[in-house]
């Protein structure tokens, strides 16, 4: 039976076109605004590629660019001690999004939080190892307007709620149950996290800078992870992590905010409960 020519115009067509108008992976882009910022973080010590070490994961093109999922991944098996960890935004107005010190207890890096993205930005994962050797990977992420982005709640509804703190424990990271030894949990605080680049829609000034600047978990007395973050977190900051639970059957949380407010709580950990 002969072809219509329609069809076999639209059969050429679709073998042209390439399966996906995006690429699947989105590395770093060359960019002269680290070169600019790099002396300022790491000094002038040398960075390795990380890429054999962990993983960052972050999309290509953000939904929203106030909250963009951020993971990273030690690679099993790796066998090196991840000490600190920074995370770089290079075109936010405070690029430095967060520092991370970890503990023992937490064992390999395995952690997925939410930052803003204020422009077309490379995003980066610097390790810094326990012989002080660093390594770095990274993505780059389309977003734009995520430091300046509207807070979800009015300010009377977010003071009200300042600071409450919920614990949730999971059977399974990105559908893979963890391994035997390992418990998986998030950590959420309410909190605005007021970037200082917010305008009040009502009065159209813009909203002071107030932000959580330090998270430290700890589970009985030993320090799992502290993070000293920045504007860069989103509103309601959230830290999904794993960690060797060691029989562990609590986490004590602790957060301080940029008025120097603090919030601590105790949460029992009881796998795929919620407190």
């Amino acid at each position: 039976m002969p072809t219509h020519p329609l069809l076999a115009l639209l059969v050429l067509l679709s073998l042209a076109l390439p399966a996906s108008a995006e690429p699947v992976a989105n590395p770093l882009k060359p960019g002269q605004t680290w070169q600019e910022l790099r002396a300022g973080i790491v000094g002038t010590r040398e960075i390795r590629d990380g890429s054999g070490l962990l993983t960052l994961d972050a999309p290509y093109r953000a939904h929203d660019a106030a909250i963009v999922p951020v993971t990273i991944r030690q690679t099993a098996g790796s066998g090196i001690d991840i000490r600190r960890l920074t995370l770089v935004v290079d075109e936010n107005p405070a690029p430095v999004d967060a520092d991370v010190e970890f503990g023992s207890v937490l064992g390999r890096v395995e952690m997925s939080t939410r930052v803003r993205v204020n422009a077309y930005s490379n995003l980066r994962a610097i390790a810094e190892t326990a012989s002080g050797e660093l390594y770095m990977v990274g993505r780059f992420v389309k977003a734009s307007g995520g430091c300046s982005a509207p807070a979800l709640k009015d300010a009377d509804a977010a003071l009200a709620q300042l600071g409450r703190m919920k614990m949730r424990v999971f059977g399974e990271f990105d559908e893979t149950p963890p391994p035997a030894g390992r418990t998986e949990a998030q950590v959420m605080i309410r909190h605005p996290n007021y970037s200082g680049l917010q305008m009040n829609q009502i009065t159209r000034h813009y909203i002071p800078a107030h932000f959580v600047r330090e998270v430290e978990v700890r589970a009985g007395g030993d320090l799992v992870f502290r993070m000293t973050g920045g504007i860069s977190i989103s509103e309601d900051p959230a830290f999904r992590f794993r960690f060797d639970d060691r029989g562990i059957d609590a986490l004590a949380v602790r957060a301080v905010d940029t008025e120097d407010a603090v919030f601590e709580q105790s949460f029992p950990v009881e796998p795929r409960r919620e407190s």
